[in-house]
Order: structure tokens, then C-alpha cells, then sequence
């Protein structure tokens, strides 16, 4: 009886020194890693469209919310991110749309610690009028098939009005309509044929979601920001990004630029 006591008692307290062992906090020099996947949000400092960039062409993002790692932040608001421009494919005369692609290089911290990484596009603004294929990072610029069709439909009305006013003069007004607009659907639909669709464009301030294809892993004397001015942004993205049928009009609001 004595014996199966004592063999109790030594069992209890080699559990409890091992409840002891397994709540062991990491050293304190341990290293903090922001995991492979992870979604890092960004905005753009500079913007860039498929008229005017080309492959090659650098992009610069800043972080625009902390990411934690047990409770720690490690990468604060304010972490700059730059990037390349991959491939470019400028929207078809007569169909398909603009595509770029864009990959993320490094990061630097407020502190000046770098990082160096090949991740892609995971998200896109929710206020953005540009697709995004999230397999391949591909960003598209949207569909102009009801542009194309109202600029065939205006010009039609216009030669329409201008037919019916010569064919009055003329004294067969009747005719006139009918010439006049056929001339203006004509004249629309060449119109359509010439122009490229709608460019695929990322204003300035524009919100990306960063996925990083490998583990970051930071010291904690490389998380410390205690002497910077981390939480400072460059970019303001409280504006709406413009639809293709706005680009142009003086009184909307942009992301930090005029489209061309």
C-alpha cells in the first residue's frame, strides 16, 4: 500500500514538471516568422498602366496594416515594398483586354532591415474596376462592350439629326434620316474598329493584397521599432479608383493622379 503511494505521488509530480517543461516560453533571442502564405495588405506609391509600362518597369508599395506574430508586430504600417512589372499586353483594336502582371521583390522595414522574397498578387481593391486572376497574380482591365455599343448608338443619332436637317433642306426629309444614320453607324462602328479597349490602370493608393511564398524570419532586435516613425504613410486611398466610362471627367475624384 506504502509502495503504490509512493509510486502516486512520483508520478503526479513528474506530470507536473513536465506541464512545467511544455509551458516553457521560447528563449527570449528566438526568431519571429511570418509564415509562407501569409497576406500582407500594400498600396501603391506610383501607378502604372499597361499604355505606359513595359516589363522591367519597377512598382513601390508601402504596407497599410500591421502583421502580428504572438501578439508582436513585425511588420508595422509604413514598410516600404517594391516590386516588377513581368509581362504587359495592351487591350486589343477590336477585342481583348489589357493584362499585367506584377511580382514583389524585397521590403524594408522602418528600422532599415530588409528582406528579400518573390511573391505575387492575392487581392486586388474591392474598388477597383480591374480583374484579377488570383492562380496566376494576372490583373485585367474591365470589359468596354457597352462603351463600344454607345458610341456606335451616339454616332448613329448624330448622323441621324444631321441627315433629317439636309434631307429637309432638300425636301426629302425622310431620306435624309435614313442616310444620315447609316453614315453615323458607319462612322461609329470605324471608330470602334481604331481604339484599343480599356487599359488595365493602378492609380496611386491603389490597396494589393501581397502573398509571400516563403517564411520571413526576424529577430526580436530586427522588430524593433522604437526609434522610427513606423505607422507613417506616404500614399491616402480614402478615393474611389475611376471607371472607364469617367477617365477624362475633371470632377471625379482619382487615386492620387489623372488618368491619361
Amino acid at each position: 500500500m506504502k509502495s503504490s503511494l509512493m509510486i502516486a505521488l512520483a508520478l503526479l509530480a513528474s506530470g507536473c514538471l513536465w506541464a512545467q517543461d511544455s509551458e516553457t516560453p521560447p528563449p527570449a533571442d528566438a526568431p519571429v516568422v511570418v509564415k509562407s502564405g501569409a497576406r500582407i495588405p500594400l498600396a501603391l506609391i506610383n501607378s502604372v498602366s499597361t499604355k505606359h509600362a513595359a516589363p522591367g518597369d519597377h512598382i513601390y508599395l508601402e504596407s497599410v496594416f500591421p502583421i502580428l506574430v504572438d501578439g508582436k508586430i513585425v511588420i508595422p504600417v509604413g514598410a516600404y515594398v517594391s516590386g516588377t512589372v513581368t509581362q504587359v499586353k495592351r487591350p486589343g483594336r477590336v477585342k481583348g483586354r489589357g493584362e499585367i502582371y506584377i511580382r514583389f521583390d524585397n521590403m524594408i522595414l522602418p528600422n532599415g532591415v530588409t528582406r528579400d522574397f518573390r511573391a505575387r498578387v492575392g487581392g486586388i481593391d474591392g474598388r477597383a474596376f480591374e480583374d484579377l486572376d488570383r492562380t496566376e497574380g494576372k490583373i485585367t482591365s474591365e470589359g468596354n462592350k457597352g462603351g463600344d455599343a454607345r458610341n456606335v448608338g451616339e454616332a448613329t443619332a448624330g448622323g441621324a439629326t444631321v441627315g433629317a436637317i439636309a434631307g429637309a433642306a432638300a425636301g426629302h426629309p425622310g431620306m435624309g434620316v435614313g442616310i444620315g444614320a447609316a453614315a453615323g453607324a458607319a462612322a461609329g462602328l470605324a471608330g470602334v474598329l481604331l481604339s484599343r479597349g480599356p487599359e488595365a490602370v493602378l492609380a496611386k493608393g491603389t490597396q494589393l493584397d501581397m502573398v509571400l511564398d516563403r517564411d520571413l524570419a526576424f529577430t526580436p532586435a530586427e522588430i524593433n521599432f522604437s526609434s522610427t516613425n513606423s505607422g507613417q504613410r506616404l500614399v491616402d486611398t480614402g478615393a474611389r479608383p475611376v471607371s472607364q466610362k469617367d477617365r477624362g471627367k475633371d470632377n471625379v475624384p482619382r487615386l492620387g493622379r489623372r488618368y491619361p
